[in-house]
């Protein structure tokens, strides 16, 4: 035979037997986009293949093209991203918070009223309660009392949260069915008064107590205020949230809510250290499932800076007669690291203010002995005083921040601190240098719920308005990459969670993200108005 057909032959006999090779079946094809993988190399790909929930391939379009067939989703030259994980907020705080009248960005004390005359139920004994008001975008600056509160609802009781969670104003009803008076003892003045009368301003302890005294709702409406809690976090990128203080009941319910599929939202679950959280949970072990995490306690040590109750070494450069507030006394704070430590649970202790951080890290010191990997975690990390930033290194300890609340405070921050101490405050770069990883969140709803929000406030420093130009202490910016880990896999280690989420890798699980916009190479100017148009978790779609 002539060696030239014979070659001929087959050339065709193997170009039609790899035509006829069986693509492997998958559940889902992403094709045509611009995938960052946020893998150890940051690398970027092209399309990936997903079944039963996790990544099985992902590479080139021409690759998983030729390899793989099911329902194709055609990104039409977007972007992708590994589902956003918000390191710290509050998401059953979020939803509770849907039913309460919306104070945030009022101008004014009068502004306040005036939503909650618009709003008042009809009924006496019927609560009203509002959160976001912030008096520091006041004309004039200072707390309000519930003189106007006390005659414009007499018989309904009013309580209002300030947009940090730490202070409420309460009215003569609400105090009376809390049973605050001026006889109650409370540490550190967290119940307010002037001339021997409450003015219905209380902190910390103070105002748990008031938030307490409101009255809960039922499972079912709960359920009902998670679905449109979650709908809006999935329509911000987020796939998983990290629950800042949670309840028994409120895990329990969770638990359920996810086992039988009324809501899709992933939660790693801080526990608020009460009796019956650490006698049912922490000293069981840790609690897991395929969508709840629950291995850390949520400790506070001091409050807020923009109520003046963060916990500073020196006073505060605008009020000199006060330095703030420890919360929780130190030994108590010792007992619970013990507890968390001896039962394989992560610590998460909110500090604020430059004492707090400093007592928090010598705390941690003296149980965890140098480096190690329990993850214990700062939560905001706000006032580091540079001589103890070492310490989150030595320890291995966590900074777990909010970038937004840097561009939030840096209005008045400077008139809180003074000139010398901001430069300890929302040191970012210098805090993920210690350990080489920060995790990142909002804080929601004290914040804005959107992580993309986050990543521009990590690396251009400034607000939406593009304030200040330049950026804030941009020293301290992040670059871009380190702010995407941030909100992605450095978030899930900050989880433990890293061997399953926060990349787009083969083997972990197929959540992620479709921008319209490029974040990681349009300018820094432009990254708010990116949208988010479709979000997925395991490979399913939950918004588009």
């Amino acid at each position: 035979m002539n060696l030239h057909i014979l070659f001929s032959s087959l050339l065709t006999l193997w170009l039609f037997n790899g035509s006829m090779q069986k693509k492997e079946k998958v559940d889902l094809i992403v094709t045509n986009g611009t995938i960052y993988t946020v893998n150890e190399s940051g690398t970027r790909a092209e399309a990936m293949a997903v079944r039963q929930g996790k990544i099985i391939a992902i590479g080139s379009q021409a690759a998983i093209g030729s390899g793989y067939d099911g329902t194709t989703l055609d990104v039409k030259g977007k972007f992708i991203y590994p589902g956003f994980i918000d390191a710290h907020c509050h998401f059953v705080g979020y939803a509770l918070g849907l039913q309460y009248v919306d104070l945030f960005g009022c101008k004014s004390f009068d502004e306040v009223l005036a939503r909650l005359q618009k709003e008042k139920s009809s009924g006496s004994g019927k609560w009203l309660v509002g959160r976001g008001w912030d008096q520091n975008i006041w004309q004039h600056k200072s707390f309000p009392d519930n003189s106007r509160l006390n005659v414009l609802f007499p018989d309904n009781p009013v309580m209002l949260i300030r947009v940090d969670g730490h202070v409420v104003l309460a009215n003569r009803e609400a105090l009376k069915l809390a049973g605050i008076g001026v006889s109650n003892k409370f540490g550190d003045a967290q119940v307010e008064m002037k001339n021997g009368t409450l003015t219905g301003i209380l902190s910390e302890t103070a105002a748990d107590l008031m938030r307490e005294t409101v009255p809960m709702p039922t499972n079912p409406e709960l359920a009902e205020l998670l679905k449109r809690a979650e709908k809006q976090c999935f329509g911000a990128g987020l796939t998983t949230v990290s629950d800042a203080g949670l309840d028994y009941d409120q895990v329990m319910q969770l638990d359920a809510l996810q086992k039988a599929g009324t809501i899709k939202m992933q939660v790693y679950a801080m526990l608020t250290p009460n009796k019956r959280n650490l006698e049912e949970l922490v000293k069981k072990g840790i609690f897991q499932t395929g969508k709840l995490v629950v291995r850390s306690i949520k400790i506070y040590a001091d409050g807020s800076l923009g109520s003046r109750t963060a916990k500073l070494k020196s006073p505060y450069a605008d009020a000199p007669e006060s330095s703030g507030i420890i919360v929780n006394h130190p030994d108590s704070i010792r007992y619970l690291c013990r507890v968390a430590y001896d039962h394989g649970y992560q610590v998460n202790t909110h500090c604020i203010g430059d004492s707090a951080n400093s007592l928090i890290l010598q705390i941690y010191g003296e149980l965890l002995r140098g480096r190690n990997d329990l993850r214990w975690r700062i939560e905001h990390a706000q006032v580091v005083d540079p001589a103890d930033v070492h310490s989150f290194g030595d320890y291995s300890v966590i900074p777990s921040v909010q970038a937004t609340h840097a561009t939030s405070d840096m209005r008045w921050a400077q008139d809180r601190l003074g000139v010398n101490r901001i430069r300890g405050a929302y040191a970012y770069k210098d805090l993920m240098l210690q350990n080489g990883w920060i995790a990142n969140g909002t804080d929601f709803p004290i914040e804005n719920i959107s992580p993309v929000s986050t990543f521009y406030a990590a690396v251009a420093r400034m607000d939406n308005d593009g304030f200040p130009e330049g950026g804030y202490m941009m020293e301290n910016a992040l670059s871009r990459a380190d702010a995407l880990r941030s909100i992605t896999v450095w978030a899930a280690r900050a989880d433990f969670m890293e061997k399953s989420k926060g990349s787009l890798e083969v083997g972990k699980d197929a959540d992620f993200v479709v921008l319209d916009q490029d974040i990681m190479n349009i300018p820094a100017r432009n990254i708010p108005q990116t949208k988010v148009i479709k979000t997925f978790i395991g490979g399913a779609v939950v918004f588009q």
